[in-house]
């Protein structure tokens, strides 16, 4: 529940004024019905005595009856602009919501960013935002607006026809529906959260089977992947028909109640007339009042049918969603020497220990090759290096300042990391470049393409409009990792840090395209995890980690 309060705070501070609004409204409408019907009841009560005591020629008819009208009239207007400011609000707020948690995904830590899923990053965007609408729509303002009614109603009833009657009112209404609420919430939470999951497993499934059908079809397993996401669809709607039943359940006790409490409400107030303490006509307002204010209960249904939903996505997102940034230290590379003195660094996510007190000292135009086997530390130390990965011990610094005292703008403008899997999206090869430099011209964009030997080969193609499809379609694995290490030359930082920069090459190109990076970024200080020979021979030196030193 504290998620749910996290949530409807942001959409709170983002819609304040028009939800107050919307808020006051919809208590308006509450009370108008109330007093639409209860003014009715005693109209039709009162005149039905007068007449039958000789007296309805001087019964005033025409103030009560203005009064009706005003109350009909009103009480549409007031639903009418309820909706429009409520829903209008909340639509806006969700829209801030969305992009606080586009930021907040785009901007997560690193070992956070590399475990979340396309078809989960989706999921949160769309189902999960969509689903915190009914907090705003169909518990908050329901739920206050409900109880400032019955406390008014209260002290109306109190006022016009006796406490016994008020007092039954509102401890039976209050009472019941918290209770039909807390047991269909407990039914209908878990059905809701299982229903949203089975949703979420059925997208992320079917993204899947979209992204993979050429591997699939090869395979000969595309209709049993498509059978798999069907499963869980099907999975979603048989919670859902369960769900919607515990909902009309509960709908049809909050009639039940309802018609209880009204029942109760008319028996006191003939009880009360036959001793004389009050008239029939009063008798009848508390009556019909009492049905009136079980319009009160009425969002509750739908509002305990989605709970879990609502709780689980609120979980997810509030843990996602961008935060204030913190206010940095404004540091700034001026450039200088790189150092790391005595870091140790942990495994990814946990406490066992990787590299121990590493200390290493990297000057502008200088390129050092770390080695080692597989598991020893070499991507990870890139990933501290780059400010991706927290350090267990020691400290980096690079010009005499410390990278944690740097700002994220400044930290990016000065080091760029070229990671084992890097992704290429959908478009043309100018399109994949100017990610990096939007500004870049097409004489530097074929300069970066010569450094990394792929200027030939796009010439004998469309040249700068040729086509990448989606993941790099249309291009082979070593000309992939050639666009993106352009990509990242593109950025010309001080420190560039590259991991596995040949993969998927032959020596001769290999060994071109690392002299092409040195020829176009011939001061920058370059660290290398290096796997190849080729790779180590480039460098100026090189540091072997066995995790000891």
């Amino acid at each position: 529940m504290k998620a749910l309060w996290t949530i409807f705070q942001m959409i709170l501070s983002t819609q304040r004024a028009a939800l107050t609004r919307g808020a006051l409204l919809s208590l308006v409408v509450l009370l108008m019905g109330a007093a639409l019907l209860g003014l009715s009841g005693w109209f039709i009560t009162a005149a039905a005595a007068a007449g039958l005591a000789g007296l309805g020629a001087v019964f005033d008819v025409f103030r009560p009856s203005a009064m009706v009208r005003f109350l009909a009239l009103g009480r549409a207007a007031a639903r009418y602009g309820e909706r429009v400011l409520t829903h209008d609000a909340t639509l806006r707020a969700l829209e801030v919501l969305r992009l606080r948690l586009l930021g907040g995904l785009l901007t997560a830590e690193y070992a956070r960013m590399i475990r979340l899923r396309g078809a989960q990053a989706l999921n949160r965007l769309t189902a999960d935002v969509d689903a915190l609408d009914g907090i705003s729509l169909r518990l908050v303002l329901p739920v206050l607006a409900g109880i400032f009614a019955q406390l008014t109603a209260f002290v109306v009833l109190w006022v016009l026809v006796g406490l016994p009657v008020a007092l039954w009112v509102l401890v039976g209404f209050v009472g019941g529906a918290a209770l039909i609420f807390w047991r269909t919430a407990q039914r209908t939470a878990p059905l809701s959260r299982r229903a949203e999951a089975a949703g979420q497993a059925f997208r992320s499934r079917f993204i899947d089977l979209i992204r993979a059908r050429r591997d699939l079809a090869v395979q000969g397993r595309l209709t049993a992947q498509a059978d798999f996401a069907l499963a869980a669809d099907e999975r979603r709607f048989d919670l859902q028909r369960v769900q919607d039943r515990a909902e009309r359940q509960a709908g049809a006790a909050m009639q039940v109640l309802g018609s209880v409490v009204g029942a109760g409400a008319l028996f006191l107030g003939i009880t009360m007339a036959q001793g004389g303490s009050i008239s029939p006509a009063l008798a009848a307002l508390g009556f019909f009042t009492t049905l009136a204010l079980a319009e009160t209960l009425a969002p509750l249904r739908r509002g305990a049918a989605e709970l879990g939903r609502m709780v689980e996505a609120a979980r997810r997102v509030s843990r996602d969603v961008a935060q204030p940034a913190p206010v940095a230290a404004g540091g700034r590379i001026t450039g200088g020497v790189l150092r790391l003195e005595g870091i140790a660094l942990n495994r990814m996510m946990t406490v066992a220990s990787l590299v121990k007190n590493l200390s290493l000292t990297v000057e502008l135009g200088e390129t050092v090759a770390m080695t080692g086997p597989s598991g020893a530390g070499k991507s990870t130390v890139l990933l501290a290096l780059a400010g991706l990965h927290p350090l267990a011990a020691g400290q980096i610094t690079f010009g005499g300042v410390q990278l944690a005292d740097l700002d994220e703008a400044a930290l990016r403008e000065q080091v760029a990391l070229l990671p084992q899997r890097s992704a290429l999206m959908e478009g043309t090869v100018a399109d994949v470049l100017r990610l990096a430099d939007p500004q870049a011209d097409d004489v530097l964009l074929w300069r970066v393409l010569a450094a990394v030997q792929l200027d030939h080969t796009l010439a004998a193609r469309q040249g700068l409009s040729t086509w990448i499809g989606a993941r790099g379609e249309g291009v082979s694995g070593g000309e992939a990792r050639r666009l993106t290490l352009a990509r990242v030359l593109l950025r010309t930082p001080s420190v560039l840090l590259l991991d596995e920069p040949t993969e998927g090459l032959d020596e001769a190109t290999a060994a071109a395209v690392l002299r092409g990076i040195r020829a176009f970024l011939p001061q920058a200080a370059i660290v290398v995890a290096a796997h190849r020979r080729i790779e180590t021979q480039f460098a100026d030196r090189v540091v072997a980690l066995n995790n000891s030193y």
